[in-house]
């Protein structure tokens, strides 16, 4: 039998999300910048993002069904050394093209932190699943609000470059000290089967766990908005109808510490009162923060509160959907994990479009519009969902 994580490695589990995610982050706030860089639209920038997202996609149909055939550790470590490699390209580019080359195949190979729950949770007791599920949640939470202050304020001073270089060099350390975290363990039960079936596998698993398919779509409409929202808030606070810097860009990013405290303890709170009534609450609080996006939109300082309702609540959405398929059986968790993250890119690609070109052509309004309607569908899915039970 496996024996539970400790304390250090469940943080340190949570450290190596944080970097790992960072990096498709890294360019909401200097987005402004690096399209003026290389010479491009805000609406054709946005292919950056949204191709990453894509692929990302993509990668976890392909890749993270291996994880119920090979070592989570095995495939993990090879993962990172993609990611960094892609990392080194993106930095040394010297066109958009090979820009978007190396951010599409960072998506691909940005497997590792949807890993790290499934792993985890076959190493921790049933009734801390939710705890512990939401500490990785956090880790990934800090390692995005770090990307986005740090490459504001970075960029505002040393250039976007330099973002790049310094998180090259943050997956380099990852990659020379991750087979140091992770532990290596048994191939789970499903490793008899073959990869096409692994991936054939998934198909059914839809049918069988219907849920599944829920917990997808109001996670893809949740994330799909908030890569949107920055996006598009990038775009507008750089505008010369607003006039502020990337720095400043980077300081607003900073007010997703809320959920860095907010989420382990939705986590627990979830575990109490059910994941699927804690989903419903957290999807009308939030409808609550984006629907002030547009009357609050005038000013800085305004717009502080929407962006405190909105994260501190969003990433509780994302947990509770986890943990409405992660009690499953052991053997399953990896591929319905690869169903949920999959649907959650895909609406992370449409946002990234979404945010970007409803800015390019209505403005700030236009992008307060798209937000609503995610929004709104997301709390009507999660107010269905609760008939699921729990």
């Amino acid at each position: 039998m496996t024996a539970y994580l400790s304390r250090r490695q469940e943080q340190l589990l949570a450290a190596v999300a944080a970097v790992v995610v960072a990096n498709a982050y890294y360019i909401h706030p200097i987005i402004g910048e690096v399209a003026d860089h290389f010479g491009v639209s805000h609406a054709r920038i946005g292919l950056v993002p949204a191709l990453n997202q894509l692929a990302l996609a993509l990668g976890i149909f392909l890749l993270l069904p291996l994880g119920d055939r090979f070592s989570n550790r095995r495939l993990a470590i090879l993962f990172v050394s993609g990611q960094t490699l892609a990392m080194l390209l993106m930095t040394l580019a010297g066109s958009f093209l090979p820009f978007v080359a190396g951010s599409t195949l960072l998506g691909f190979f940005t497997i590792t932190p949807y890993l790290l729950p499934a792993y985890a949770s076959k190493r921790v007791a049933p009734e801390r699943l939710g705890q512990v599920t939401a500490l990785i949640a956090a880790g990934a939470i800090l390692g995005i609000l770090v990307a986005r202050v740090g490459a504001g304020v970075v960029a505002e001073h040393f250039g976007w470059r330099t973002v790049y270089w310094i998180a090259t060099s943050l997956m380099l350390l990852v990659t020379l000290f991750l087979p140091r975290m992770m532990e290596p363990g048994e191939r789970d039960a499903a490793a008899h089967h073959s990869y096409p079936a692994l991936l054939l596998s998934v198909f059914p698993m839809v049918r069988e766990h219907r849920e599944i398919l829920l917990a997808g779509v109001i996670q893809a409409l949740n994330f799909g908005q908030f890569i949107a929202l920055w996006l598009a808030l990038s775009l507008y606070l750089t505008s010369p109808s607003m006039g502020y810097g990337t720095d400043t860009v980077g300081y607003l990013a900073g007010i997703a510490a809320v959920s860095i405290i907010s989420t382990p303890r939705l986590g627990i709170w979830a575990d109490r009162i059910g994941p699927r009534k804690a989903r419903a609450i957290f999807a009308l609080i939030q409808l609550l923060g984006i629907s002030l996006f547009w009357p609050l939109g005038g000013s800085l300082a305004t717009l502080l509160v929407p962006l405190f309702i909105a994260n501190l609540v969003g990433p509780g959405i994302d947990v509770t959907s986890r943990m409405t398929f992660l009690t499953l059986r052991p053997e399953l968790r990896t591929r319905l994990t690869t169903i949920y993250v999959v649907l959650m890119f895909v609406g992370g690609g449409i946002g990234s479009f979404a945010g970007t070109a409803a800015f390019d052509a209505f403005g700030w309004g236009g992008t307060c519009i798209v937000l609503a309607g995610m929004s709104l569908t997301l709390s009507l899915l999660a107010t269905f969902g609760r008939k699921f039970g729990e």
